[in-house]
């Protein structure tokens, strides 16, 4: 159930994007034990804006793979804001692969303003690379529980975030594109970003009530964790095609509508 206070959705947005909020690294060490971090995509190089690796939950191997932001404008440059190349792409799909392999569970976390749009990550396969993730993730035969802990925008979230259940944090957003580029293709005028998120319907809450994401938890370790304890438990009861089966599923009643 949603736990969020009422605020505006222009708020809450803010929120997701404060400075202030943990990291992928603080999620890493406080819910998994023993990370060992994995790099390259084995084609093209290493994308520092992609952090994963292996890791044990509660005894168990898994998989985790995530956004990767700085904690300051060096380490901000260094992890080009978040927001990934193809290279970063293909190796979160090369993790997801040998996941698959060797039966262990994926765990995503998404905090991305988007994919980098430079012409040379273009160039690279960028669009590519994002609709390669998503054909994986919709036939992936292991567990993939992703977490919304900041800003997720565009394809570029996306691409991590097609699992068996979406986590939201309270304050966190999840939406087609940024509210900027939506003010901006709609309206010319970027200032309208507060309006722009009202009518996207970004918030934790809302795409809860839609049936979008799965659970809205606090803000805190100790219930994602529990979260992710509870839904993987339930997932690994599953066999591999009953879990792709359900995954389909779960995508197909997404966008449902009834003709009057």
């Amino acid at each position: 159930m949603s736990h969020l206070k009422k605020k505006s959705a222009y708020e809450v947005l803010t929120e997701a994007r404060s400075s202030k909020r943990p990291k992928i690294t603080d999620y890493y060490d406080n819910l998994f034990t023993d990370f060992y971090e994995l790099k390259g995509d084995r084609l093209s190089g290493e994308d520092p804006a992609i952090l994963g690796g292996i890791a044990m939950f509660e005894g168990e191997p898994v998989t985790v793979i995530g956004h990767r932001k700085g904690n300051d404008l060096m380490e901000n440059i260094r992890f080009n804001f978040g927001m990934p190349e193809p290279q970063g792409y293909r190796k979160a799909a090369r993790l997801m692969k040998e996941a698959e392999r060797f039966g262990r569970p994926v765990i995503t976390f998404i905090d991305t303003p988007g994919a980098y749009p430079g012409r040379k990550a273009e160039e690279n396969g960028q669009s590519t690379a994002i609709a390669e993730n998503l054909a994986l993730m919709s036939t992936l035969k292991t567990p993939l529980i992703c977490i919304v802990t900041g800003e997720a925008c565009s394809g570029g979230a996306l691409a991590i975030a097609a699992g068996d259940c979406l986590i939201m944090l309270e304050n966190s957003v999840y939406s087609v594109l940024s509210p900027e580029g939506m003010a901006s293709i709609l309206w010319k005028d970027p200032s309208r970003v507060a309006e722009a998120c009202e009518q996207m319907k970004m918030t934790a809450d809302i795409l809860y009530k839609e049936g979008i994401a799965d659970e809205v938890i606090k803000e805190d370790y100790a219930s994602l964790k529990r979260s992710v304890s509870k839904h993987l438990k339930e997932l690994k009861k599953l066999d591999a095609d009953d879990l792709v089966q359900k995954r389909y599923e779960k995508y197909r009643l997404i966008g449902k509508y009834i003709r009057l």
